[in-house]
């Protein structure tokens, strides 16, 4: 059930709040500016070192022995990344010989959610209606429910147990002749579950059903000591009264293991092992994906990705620039909240302004970058920024112009000749 809590805020406080966010929204601008500037530089000098490195590649023929004469060089080579390291839980006892074994904790928790609305009162008073909203699910760490608005859940959350998130990787993986390095393997993908029913001591789980059951005695107390509070189902060990039922307080770890994979590797081979690539403008590139891939497929993904990234950072960059202009001005429409109709009419038109300019701005900044880069394009992104101006600013004015006089032209009385005969 939904618990509200409603406060005013008086017109002055607004005001104040108002004008603070003036440092706000000029401090998310700058960002704004400066996330553009880079981002632009980012996407070049990315795509010429990939241009680069494409063309230096050179294919291993073999990954059976180590090659002096392409020693330094940019290679291209796939194959079987393998270990014989066995990696241990020391908590659990779980062990498997893996390139990585890994550890991951859920709690079945109560989370809180709230959604505001606000109304503006004549005067220049807010009145603003929180609801907040219960659910239960799994969470990645303990919530803490002592601060919940509701009184109802407060302190309604426990765990039977508490664990950590942890991961063990391999230090010895072999690339045929070659050792990759710890960035290397945390690339190779392909988790595959752990059987645990094998696995875990016996002893273990008789302790660990216990100290459930403490948990849950000083949590509810007069519960019978013989009940089963821990679960093992293929990979999972589950704490609570039922895996197929979660309730809240249970806890269930998930234990996954990644095993030796086929890879292919495109980087600067170092002695035994591979390192980055230092390109000529100083960017690095070094890559393992899982799998046999053609060299040149691997390049075009990479310059996919980058302009992926690079139309990311633009809109965030434009979002950034937007909202800091909004909040620097948005005391223009907090001042005039004593008329709430007429401040929202305002507030539309300074969003209208903020957001055309912002695109203007962010328009000019990429142009100016890029004309350091490639110039052509810089100077259409600036005359589309101009046009953008001129249309808003220019055309703007001979609108009103042109409606001021309209509204003021004076009205002629029709001639007798063209009124009307009564009938």
């Amino acid at each position: 059930m939904a618990y509200q809590e409603t406060k005013t805020v008086g017109y002055g406080s607004r005001v104040g709040s108002s004008f603070r966010g003036i440092g706000s929204g000029f401090l998310l601008f700058v960002a704004g500016t400066a996330l553009l500037w880079w981002n632009e530089g980012r996407v070049v000098k990315t795509d010429k070192m990939l241009n680069e490195a494409e063309a230096k590649t050179e294919e291993l023929t073999t990954i059976d022995r180590i090659d002096p004469e392409m020693d330094g060089r940019l290679v291209y080579a796939t194959g079987l990344a393998t270990t014989e390291d066995s990696l241990s839980d020391p908590t659990y006892g779980i062990g498997a010989k893996a390139i990585r074994l890994t550890r991951q904790v859920e709690y079945y928790q109560v989370q809180e959610s709230a959604h505001q609305e606000s109304k503006d009162k004549l005067g220049g008073k807010e009145e603003i209606t929180t609801t907040y909203s219960y659910s239960e699910g799994w969470w990645p760490t303990p919530v803490q429910s002592s601060q919940f608005h509701d009184p109802a859940y407060q302190k309604k959350n426990f765990v039977l147990t508490t664990a950590d998130n942890a991961v063990w990787q391999a230090e010895n993986v072999a690339f045929g002749a070659f050792q990759l390095s710890q960035t290397q393997v945390g690339s190779i993908r392909g988790d595959e579950p752990v059987d645990l029913s094998l696995l875990l001591d016996s002893a273990l789980l008789v302790r660990l059903n216990k100290e459930a059951q403490q948990v849950i005695q000083r949590q509810y107390g007069g519960k019978s000591d013989s009940m089963k509070l821990v679960h093992v189902a293929q990979n999972q060990l589950y704490f609570g009264f039922s895996p197929s039922s979660p309730a809240v307080g249970d806890v269930r770890i998930t234990f996954t293991k990644t095993m030796p994979a086929k890879v292919t590797i495109i980087a600067r081979q170092t002695g035994n092992t591979f390192t980055r690539f230092k390109a000529k403008n100083g960017k690095t590139f070094q890559t393992l994906v899982m799998g046999t891939r053609a060299a040149d497929e691997i390049y075009e993904g990479a310059h996919s990705s980058n302009h992926t990234l690079m139309w990311i950072l633009r809109l965030l960059g434009i979002m950034l620039i937007i909202s800091g202009l909004k909040g620097i001005f948005a005391f223009i429409e907090t001042i005039l909240k004593v008329i709430p109709f007429v401040a929202n009419i305002i507030g539309w038109g300074v969003g209208v302004v903020c957001t055309v300019i912002g695109l203007a701005w962010s328009l000019i900044i990429i142009a100016i970058a890029w004309l350091f880069y490639r110039p052509l394009i810089g100077i259409a992104l600036l005359a589309v920024a101009g046009a953008l101006i001129w249309v808003f600013a220019l055309k703007g004015k001979d609108k009103l112009k042109e409606m001021a006089a309209k509204y003021n032209q004076p009205k002629v009385a029709p001639e007798p000749s063209q009124m009307p005969a009564n009938v």
